[in-house]
């Protein structure tokens, strides 16, 4: 038995799916309430949409159970990004302030932080060739000047897996602002902001929470919402956003400030929908699956003679396990697995694998079958 219910994933009829690190499957559940959600529109336009307005503050106060915060802390963005320039466009910066994160962080965490340089804010980058964000290499690196630092809690490429904890410990003994973008472990493993000490989360849905692309949701610790500037406000940032014409209305008291404009009704209902599918298996069974199967993996691909490209061990570990094979072009063994149903990332850098709740051990295995087979028929 697997903790997410295989009859959920449609997917499982075609493919062995183990790419959830970029897209994850919609749960039938899911996909129901979307389809209810089309109907609600095209049959009932502003009608059946009001519905969905109204619930609006339930699906945040939702997320924000799920990750151990309350509605009032939960904006519903459209992706990651939106979420890192809720902070990155609301500190009044200075010029020589600073920024610390990882030099291997996806774009989304790095465009929003790197842009500003116009501001004459300095990003000191680590060099994860080097060395990996650990608390030690962390307080090594701050001083007086450093606002803000920003990491994954698990990196997209290589799987490696912070110690979120540990890190916000250092970065608050500087007074500086914690940031952490989940999408590469929420939906996996459990998380709570609250005993991590977290102060601001992002998260795209699209990945391991199983939900839509173009929505995401931003966490920002109730006291520090005041302190950040509305970088980029709309119609439904004010306190009253039926008053239309009252134009100098105070922001809303709450983290729904950052939404803006209409938000991404059906979105939010996509992540309302999966986050429960997720809860009713358990984030703790899912995470403990979900490193059975990669352990499992790394182990096989290891036996094949594969060369590792992550890092494995106790609090390290994640869903993601990325590898190569000697003499042979990643891209082309990535594709020689798919044409034989087994959905992967591939990349000049390595084979990404990145099982969910449902994958089961006998797909991993058919993972590791094939991986010699089809690089024996590409280097013949």
């Amino acid at each position: 038995m697997t903790p997410l219910p295989r009859s959920q994933f449609a997917v499982t009829q075609r493919y062995v799916y183990l790419n959830h690190a970029a897209t994850g499957i919609l749960p039938a559940q899911t996909h129901g309430a979307l389809s209810a959600f089309l109907d609600a529109q095209a049959g009932e336009g502003v009608v059946g949409i009001a519905r969905y307005e109204m619930k609006m503050p339930g699906y945040r106060e939702h997320i924000g159970r799920f990750i151990g915060a309350s509605g009032a802390e939960i904006g519903v963005l459209r992706n990651t990004s939106d979420g890192a320039n809720v902070v990155a466009q609301g500190i009044d910066w200075q010029p020589g302030d600073r920024v610390i994160l990882s030099n291997n962080e996806f774009p989304a965490n790095a465009i929003p932080w790197l842009a500003l340089r116009r501001h004459g804010v300095e990003i000191d980058f680590i060099d994860t060739s080097r060395e990996r964000m650990t608390p030690d290499v962390l307080r090594s690196r701050m001083n007086e000047r450093t606002r803000v630092v920003t990491v994954s809690w698990v990196s997209f490429e290589d799987g490696y897996r912070h110690d979120l904890e540990a890190l916000a410990k250092v970065t608050h003994e500087r007074n500086a602002w914690f940031c952490v973008d989940s999408i590469q472990g929420l939906g996996a493993f459990p998380l709570d902001v609250r005993a991590l000490d977290i102060d601001v989360l992002f998260n795209g849905g699209q990945k391991w929470l199983l939900a839509l692309q173009g929505v995401s949701f931003v966490y920002v610790r109730a006291d520090l919402l005041d302190r950040l500037m509305t970088g980029s406000p709309g119609w439904r940032s004010v306190t009253d956003i039926w008053d239309f014409l009252d134009y100098d209305q105070p922001y809303a008291p709450n983290a729904s400030r950052f939404e803006g404009g209409t938000p991404n009704f059906i979105g939010a209902v996509s992540l309302d929908r999966s986050i429960s599918v997720i809860e009713a298996a358990g984030t703790e069974a899912i995470g403990a699956h979900v490193l059975e199967l990669t352990d499992h993996l790394a182990e096989g691909l290891l036996a094949c003679g594969a060369n590792l490209r992550t890092l494995r061990g106790p609090g390290i570990s994640s869903g993601i396990v990325t590898f190569t094979l000697p003499g042979v072009d990643p891209v082309a063994l990535g594709r020689a697995l798919q044409s034989e149903g087994v959905v992967t990332t591939w990349r000049a850098s390595g084979i990404r694998v990145s099982p969910h709740g449902y994958n089961t051990h006998d797909e991993i295995d058919t993972l590791l079958r094939l991986v010699p087979k089809a690089a024996r028929s590409l280097t013949a």
